[in-house]
């Protein structure tokens, strides 16, 4: 599956909840800094909502509520215990649900800080969840860059051939002996299925989650399938107050 499909727009099955807190460890408050004048979690909310009719901002910060009323967006206020925007995203569609009084088959986590995503990369990753066999899906990148392969912030997978995760690792993988031969990226933005997210939640952290501080190894190591789609969108996640002049100079805003 890739993007070269019609924007599926207003999609009623799936509901999109972007997580987003201000106690950000490495770069506080960074959900409202300013991309062309707009708080960057609303301008993802933006990209979301020409996708999504259900979408919600989740957060347990009044200011992020603020703006979320300021711009007329549908927020979720939620515990501020979170470690995960996966597990404030289990709460965040519990809540939405009782208010509404409707039922999801699937959940869309879009992270707040990633200012440049595409309305075609949300609508590829929620046709793919509501796939009868996909339980969890993600996206993924092919790259060819020897340099990025050994950068231990780009994420690697691998994958059967049905598309489905093997393992994700921080460590080059695999290991090729010709440099330049593509690989894959992970792009990391997740679809749930809503019983899924609920099973999930349960887990316990893993041996491998913890060796390589990525989250969805608990899940393999549960024995949850995740499906990968291939994408072109390349992601430019806010980690930092240097990601963000990065995206100043890029040119891409």
């Amino acid at each position: 599956m890739n993007e070269k499909v019609g924007i599926m727009l207003q999609n009623e099955d799936v509901l999109g909840i972007i997580p987003a807190r201000m106690a950000s460890t490495r770069f506080p408050g960074k959900p409202l800094v300013l991309i062309n004048g707009v708080p960057m979690v609303i301008k993802v909310y933006q990209a979301a909502s020409g996708v999504l009719k259900n979408l919600v901002i989740a957060s347990g910060d009044k200011e992020i509520e603020a703006v979320a009323r300021e711009y007329g967006a549908k927020f979720v206020f939620t515990s501020d215990d979170h470690i995960s925007g996966t597990s404030r995203c289990a709460e965040a569609m519990n809540t939405y649900s009782a208010r509404s009084g409707r039922t999801f088959s699937a959940i869309l986590n879009i992270q707040g800080d990633e200012p440049m995503v595409t309305p075609a990369a949300i609508n590829l990753l929620s046709s793919d969840i509501l796939r009868p066999e996909t339980g969890i899906s993600t996206l993924i990148r092919s790259e060819s860059d020897p340099v990025a392969m050994q950068n231990p912030n780009r994420v690697k997978v691998v994958l059967n051939r049905e598309n489905f995760a093997l393992y994700f690792s921080r460590s080059p993988l695999p290991y090729y002996r010709n440099p330049g031969t593509a690989w894959f990226s992970h792009v990391g933005m997740y679809a749930f299925k809503s019983e899924i997210l609920e099973k999930i939640m349960k887990l316990e952290p893993g041996k491998l989650e913890s060796a390589e501080s990525l989250e969805q190894l608990r899940w393999l190591e549960n024995g949850y399938p995740i499906h990968c789609c291939e994408t072109d969108y390349e992601g430019f996640g806010i980690d930092t107050p240097d990601d963000l002049t990065a995206l100043q100079k890029s040119g891409l805003v």
